[in-house]
């Protein structure tokens, strides 16, 4: 008897406005399967809000899709003149911003701990 193969997560997104800002609290796996959905959360944040914030704690995996989703949000960010902050990045995930550089590109003008990097 075949077994069933275990499900991939998902992506899982929950907005929480606050006075300053919209918090996105991202859950599962950034990758190829699951970046339109994190796009189009996000993207139409950038409209009614000065800073929107990713908070990636519950994120298990990031690929280079989903890095590049990151990246595209940011540039649709400062387009809208609003701002897009990582926080809550595990080890690997500051190691890969670390290793890409993107982590210096997306804090260029800000302060670097607001994407929690190293």
């Amino acid at each position: 008897m075949a077994t069933n193969p275990v499900p991939v997560s998902e992506l899982g997104l929950i907005t929480d406005n606050t006075p300053t800002e919209i918090i996105v609290h991202c859950t599962g796996k950034i990758t190829s399967n699951t970046t339109q959905s994190l796009k189009a959360t996000v993207k139409p944040l950038f409209s009614g809000s000065k800073t929107v914030v990713l908070d990636l704690t519950n994120v298990n995996y990031l690929d280079s899709s989903g890095l590049g989703a990151i990246v595209g949000l940011y540039v649709s960010a400062k387009t809208a003149k609003s701002q897009l902050k990582l926080i809550n990045l595990n080890q690997r995930l500051k190691e890969l911003f670390s290793i890409t550089r993107l982590g210096q590109f997306m804090a260029e003008g800000r302060d670097p701990n607001d994407l929690g990097l190293p």
